[in-house]
């Protein structure tokens, strides 16, 4: 489906969405209640926020248990396989839920539904699903919520709600939103991707890159901070290449200068960073800033220069080793995480010990490993010499090993230290702890309580756990 360019103010929508809600409310005696449940990536994470602050503008209030709620939200992810199959999980155990509570509402959104195959699946093998919607047209969630609240025929096929831009150029950022956290927010800069890695479906669903003005991002993180964020984390497939194709002359690292001189933000996180477009212009702005967060996600995906260029990553192995030292040159105290992928087509064990040795000259803190999911669409889903199961999953071993004992090593470094960290809650495990990150994204558990969630206080590393530490107040 195209792009419908006839634009309507949103809160026209939502004023009639709340009247509808509230109506059904009364009729109802008790408050309609909502449930999202999010896949994947911090950009979905930010999109979900969004849709809670819809919905709660509406007059709906959250409920914990899916299977209990009037309306159900799956904001979905399909980067990998394990993402599409908890949806229809998810999916599977409402269906007897869904014949007994037909005024219950199912809606699907966010990338996994742009993918056609997938589409198809949903509409086909889920017929009860009432709402279905894609990234591109994530906007227009509240003439869609009041289009499925005055459907008619909710008992047929005739029920279902359907649209999905193919592509769009049109960026709206102004739906309300609810914070999982009052102190720290993720802040789109961007969206789409232009790179078309091989095994890659994000370009399909997500579409070209387009960048916000940085005075409209300025001015929503200038917000937030007025509203007690003390964090923002600015958000793209690939930040590096902020600014192409804006009006005005601006790139990441000049954004970023920005940024710094809000009042009231003292961290700033991005991500993800792609290799071949980090500048060292980036890496001086990172080096001299009392604000930018001491970590960076740089995603290696393969250790083999052959791999790599089947890839599409536009970068050799020891041009990500290159580029990695003389971040942790300038930047000596940064934390460096990555993603690899295991079992990419044609994989041998040359190239798994090409992997393994930039994992011993980089010293990564840490890395997301995955074994190779096939995506249909993508060019790689298509080459010869796919990996079989058994071989991939023993070279996955094989590395995640080699992460973790390294990532243990580059944690054990700090421990004695006495490092700021931002709390985020209390424990979950222990309500006599609170749990927090440092501006290197390692997390750290020590004693305190609620009133100290949102605050940077300096603890002491007491003892590394490996991937966490337990610190003490100072």
């Amino acid at each position: 489906m195209t792009e419908d360019n006839t634009y309507k103010d949103h809160s026209e929508y939502i004023e009639e969405a709340g009247r509808i809600v509230r109506a059904r409310s009364k009729a109802a005696g008790r408050r309609l209640t909502y449930h999202v449940t999010t896949f994947g990536c911090q950009m979905n994470a930010r999109d979900s926020e969004k849709l809670t602050g819809v919905l709660e503008a509406c007059g709906y209030v959250h409920e914990d248990d899916e299977s209990l709620a009037d309306l159900v939200i799956f904001n979905t992810c399909t980067i990998r396989d394990n993402a599409d199959q908890k949806l229809y999980g998810h999916l599977g155990s409402l269906v007897n839920v869904k014949r007994r509570r037909e005024d219950m509402i199912i809606a699907v959104c966010g990338c996994l539904p742009q993918e056609k195959t997938a589409y198809d699946r949903i509409v086909n093998s889920y017929q009860f699903v009432d709402l279905i919607f894609g990234t591109h047209n994530l906007f227009d969630f509240p003439e869609l919520l009041v289009k499925v609240l005055t459907r008619q025929d909710v008992k047929g096929r005739g029920h279902l709600i359907s649209e999905i831009w193919e592509d769009t150029d049109r960026i709206v950022e102004d739906l309300p939103a609810k914070r999982n956290y009052s102190f720290k927010s993720g802040v789109n800069i961007m969206f789409g991707c232009n790179n078309y890695c091989s095994y890659c479906i994000v370009p399909y669903v997500r579409g070209r890159e387009r960048s916000r003005s940085s005075s409209d991002i300025i001015a929503e993180i200038e917000s937030l901070a007025a509203d007690g964020v003390v964090e923002v984390m600015l958000l793209g497939q690939n930040v590096n290449s902020y600014g192409r194709g804006l009006d005005e002359d601006i790139t990441f690292a000049g954004l970023l200068r920005e940024v710094e001189k809000i009042d009231g933000i003292e961290r700033i996180r991005f991500m993800t960073s792609h290799p071949k477009d980090l500048s060292d212009e980036l890496i001086d702005v990172m080096a001299h800033s009392g604000k930018i967060c001491r970590h960076i996600h740089l995603p290696l995906q393969s250790g083999s220069s052959r791999l790599l260029e089947s890839m599409n990553r536009h970068y050799t192995k020891q041009q990500y080793i290159d580029l990695a030292l003389r971040i942790r040159e300038r930047i000596p105290d940064i934390a460096i995480t990555t993603d690899l992928i295991i079992g990419y087509p044609g994989e041998t064990e040359e190239d798994i010990e090409d992997t393994l040795d930039v994992i011993d000259k980089v010293r990564f803190d840490g890395a997301f490993t995955f074994i190779y999911s096939k995506r249909s669409g993508t060019k790689a889903a298509s080459m010869p010499d796919q990996v079989p199961e058994d071989v991939a999953r023993k070279n996955f071993a094989t590395v995640l090993e080699k992460v973790q004992q390294v990532s243990c090593e580059q944690a054990s470094m700090n421990e004695g230290k006495v490092m700021d960290v931002l709390v985020e809650e209390v424990n979950r495990q222990d309500s006599s702890l609170v749990t927090g990150r440092l501006s290197n994204n390692l997390t750290v558990h020590f004693p305190g309580d609620a009133s100290l969630i949102g605050k940077i206080v300096p603890v002491k590393l007491a003892e590394c756990k490996g991937f966490y530490y337990i610190g003490e107040k100072m």
